[in-house]
C-alpha cells in the first residue's frame, strides 16, 4: 500500500549525512574488542532462523562491547545534530523480533540512518539480545545509528521493570551494572536538520536554553526531577495547558502553548518524542507540532496497538510506516492515515 507523505516542513539547505562503513577492527577506539563484531551482528540478525527462545551470547563480548559504546557516548555531545534522511525509532521495550522486522523492512545501516528514542529494555522477553544488537550497530556505524536515552535506560526503573531479573537469570549482575554504566553515559536529546527536536520524554520548565542540554555532565544516573529527569519522563497534556504534574507521578504534563512556545523560540517545526503507547504507533498532537512514536507492538501481549517508525527524507518529508499486531508473523505497511489526539 502506498505511503501517504505529509507535507515537507520549511527545508534549510544540508548534505546528506555521512555514509560510516568502516571496517570493524575499531581501531579509532582505546577500547578495542577482542571480538568478532560482525559476527556478533551476524548472529543477532539471523536468532530469528533459531528454534531458541533466547541467544547465548558471550557475556565478556558483551562487557568489552559495552566498553566500547560507552567511549562513543562520552565523544558525543548530549544535543546530538543530526542530518536528514534519518529513520526515527521509539520505545522498544525487549521486542527483539519488532526491531529486526524494522530492520529488514527499512533498511540496515549504513544504507539507512537511524535515530532510535530509547527504553530498549524492560517487559520484553529479550531486552538483552535488543540492547546488543543496537550498541553493536552504534559500534559498527556511530556515524550511522543514533541512541538516546530512555526513562528505562536507568538503575532505577529497569532494576524492577524486568531487565535487572533477566542479566541476573541468564548472565550475572555485573553484566547488568555494566549495562547501567553504559546507559549512564547517552545522549538524552537531538536535533534533526535544525527543524525536528527529539527525545525521549519531552519538554521542561528547567530548560531555559539549549546549552542546558549540552552541559549536563555525564556519568549520570536519572535524577527525580530537573532537566534530565523531564527529557526522558514528561509528556503532552492532550486538554490542559501550562505545566501541571504528571499522572505518573514524575515529572509534569506540557500543554499546547508551552509546546508552541517551546517550537517558536528555537524555531523549530516539529517536536518527535515516544514513552507512551499509541493505537497507531504513531499520533500526533497539537495539530501535527508533536508527534509520538511507538514502535512495540502489541505491547506486553496485553495491548492491541501498532508498532511504527518514522522516516524523515532529505527534504523533510515524513512518513510513517506501521506494523500492526495482526501482521507481526508476515510484513510492515506504510500507514495511509495521520492519527492525531483529541486537542
Amino acid at each position: 500500500m502506498p505511503g501517504r507523505t505529509f507535507p515537507p516542513l520549511p527545508v534549510r539547505h544540508h548534505s546528506p549525512p555521512p555514509v560510516d562503513d568502516r571496517p570493524s577492527t575499531l581501531s579509532h577506539s582505546t577500547n578495542t574488542p577482542r571480538f568478532n563484531l560482525n559476527e556478533l551482528i551476524f548472529k543477532l540478525k539471523n536468532f530469528r532462523r533459531s528454534k531458541q527462545q533466547r541467544l547465548p551470547l558471550i557475556e565478556d563480548d558483551i562487557t568489552q562491547l559495552c566498553a566500547v559504546a560507552r567511549e562513543l557516548f562520552m565523544e558525543q555531545p548530549m544535543l546530538l545534530e543530526i542530518k536528514a534522511p534519518v529513520r526515527v525509532v521509539g520505545d522498544l521495550h525487549g521486542q527483539f523480533h519488532d526491531l529486526l522486522k524494522i530492520l529488514d523492512h527499512c533498511g540496515y545501516p549504513p544504507q539507512v540512518s537511524y535515530l532510535f528514542l530509547g527504553d530498549y529494555v524492560d517487559r520484553g522477553k529479550n531486552s538483552v539480545e535488543t540492547i546488543t544488537l543496537l550498541l553493536a550497530l552504534k559500534v559498527r556505524h556511530p556515524l550511522n545509528v543514533h541512541l538516546l536515552r530512555g526513562n528505562h535506560e536507568s538503575q532505577s526503573v529497569n532494576r524492577v521493570y524486568g531487565f535487572f531479573d533477566e542479566c541476573k537469570r541468564r548472565y550475572t549482575v555485573k553484566l547488568w551494572k555494566t549495562f547501567v554504566d553504559c546507559y549512564n553515559c547517552m545522549p538524552v536529546a537531538a536535533v534533526i536538520s535544525q527543524r525536528i527536536f527529539c527525545c525521549h520524554g519531552g519538554l521542561s520548565p528547567q530548560l531555559k536554553d539549549l546549552s542546558d542540554i549540552r552541559s549536563i555532565q555525564r556519568p549520570v544516573d536519572v535524577p527525580e526531577t530537573g532537566l534530565l529527569c523531564d527529557l526522558l519522563w514528561s509528556d503532552p497534556d492532550r486538554y490542559g495547558f501550562g505545566w501541571s504534574p504528571s499522572d505518573r507521578g514524575v515529572s509534569y504534563l506540557y500543554g499546547r502553548d508551552v509546546l508552541e512556545k517551546f517550537l517558536q523560540k528555537y524555531d523549530f517545526d516539529l517536536v518527535c518524542r515516544a514513552h507512551q503507547v499509541v493505537e497507531d504507533g504513531y499520533e500526533f498532537f497539537a495539530k501535527r507540532q508533536l508527534v509520538t512514536i511507538f514502535s512495540a507492538p502489541n505491547y506486553c501481549g496485553l495491548y492491541d496497538n501498532a508498532g511504527a517508525s518514522m522516516g524523515v527524507d532529505k527534504d523533510l518529508i515524513i512518513t510513517f510506516d506501521v506494523l500492526k499486531p495482526s501482521e507481526r508473523k508476515s510484513h510492515i505497511r506504510t500507514s495511509p492515515t495521520p492519527p492525531e489526539s483529541p486537542n
